[in-house]
């Protein structure tokens, strides 16, 4: 399989995490949270946390403390499929590809349900052939671009397909919860809105580099669930969120890499990138210890966290085409995500 074309979207509204501050402290919420809440929102707000900016699909910021069920979920149904189809068009003028040379489409998201779903939509607002394969993938929280790529291989593999599209959207600002517990708050300051989309083909292809995918693997560990994951509460979604998940998550892609490093023979020295998500400043630092890895080899993946934040699962594919536009050096690179599960899940793409 080769990638023939990477897009990515989000909203056009930027916010700065200093915005939040003020608009977080001004809203009524904050005066009903504990006073050592309130400290954690600042720190994690104003602080040094590896990001600067979030794209919301919010406008006003205000809207963010709107929480009844019904707005939330209006938001998702309303941006996720414009910001899907924005990344889709993206990335299929890259590839060269006309929309109705796709044969398959595969959607995965964790922010909102819609059924039918996000595929239904998507493939509406591009105008795919009535026959296309449609695929919606939910529940895999920030680790869902390498499975979904993985299942388009399939496709393609099965001589089913010619061409995919695998499109990761996340509209986070429709999960917002806030209460007295830390990882709800945490999570509040650090995920942002965005969607990025593949196309994948059977033959190489599109107006750049050659992009094959070689080798993937992923690890599930049940036992972790609870350290990640989402709950249902007052009829909205509430981000449950440890503070071991930089520990696990490195733990997890390093030995996920180093078992596939193995397999694959890719030994580490010949990996030439490192497209990895990066939850936040916390897990990016974890895998660099875990990985043996230098600030340098995870820039990119820390660009994308500064300027987006934590955009779940479209996150690698922002990295990979950040690192496609820095012409970064070819030969073996190594992507990785992780999610709610707790999932891992890695690949060799072999890059000229």
């Amino acid at each position: 399989m080769f990638i023939t074309g990477i897009g990515v979207a989000a909203p056009v509204h930027r916010y700065h995490q200093s915005e939040c501050w003020d608009a977080l402290r001004s809203s009524a919420q904050f005066a009903e949270l504990s006073p050592r809440s309130r400290s954690i929102l600042r720190k994690v707000l104003l602080s040094d946390n590896g990001i600067e900016t979030r794209h919301l699909a919010l406008d006003p910021l205000t809207q963010a403390f709107d929480l009844r069920p019904d707005i939330l979920h209006e938001r998702f149904r309303i941006q996720a499929p414009g910001l899907a189809e924005k990344a889709a068009r993206d990335a299929l003028d890259r590839a060269g590809v006309a929309v109705t040379e796709i044969d398959a489409l595969l959607v995965s998201t964790c922010t909102g349900y819609l059924c039918p779903g996000l595929s239904s939509y998507v493939g509406e607002h591009l105008g795919l052939r009535a026959e296309v394969v449609c695929l919606d993938l939910v529940g895999q929280g920030c680790g869902a671009a390498l499975p979904n790529l993985r299942t388009a291989s399939a496709l393609l593999g099965s001589k089913q397909c010619r061409h995919a599209l695998s499109i990761c959207v996340e509209v986070c600002s429709a999960a917002f919860f806030l209460d007295d517990d830390p990882g709800v708050l945490v999570s509040a300051c650090l995920f942002g809105d965005g969607a990025a989309a593949a196309v994948v083909s059977r033959e190489p292809g599109g107006e750049g580099r050659q992009i094959e995918w070689r080798f993937c693997e992923s690890a599930l560990r049940p036992e972790h669930r609870e350290l990640l994951r989402f709950e249902q509460r007052d009829g909205m979604l509430r981000n449950i969120l440890s503070l071991e998940v930089p520990r696990v998550a490195a733990r997890q892609a390093g030995e996920l890499f180093k078992r596939m490093s193995t397999q694959a023979g890719v030994p580490f020295e010949a990996v030439t990138a490192w497209i990895l998500h990066a939850g936040g400043k916390n897990v990016l630092e974890a895998l660099r210890t875990e990985l043996g890895l230098t600030e340098e080899q995870t820039e990119g993946s820390a660009e994308i966290l500064r300027e987006y934040g934590n955009v779940s699962s479209p996150f690698v594919l922002f990295t990979l085409q950040r690192a496609l536009q820095q012409e970064t050096s070819p030969g073996w690179w190594w992507m990785s995500s992780f999610g709610a599960g707790f999932s891992c899940a890695g690949a060799f793409l072999d890059v000229h």
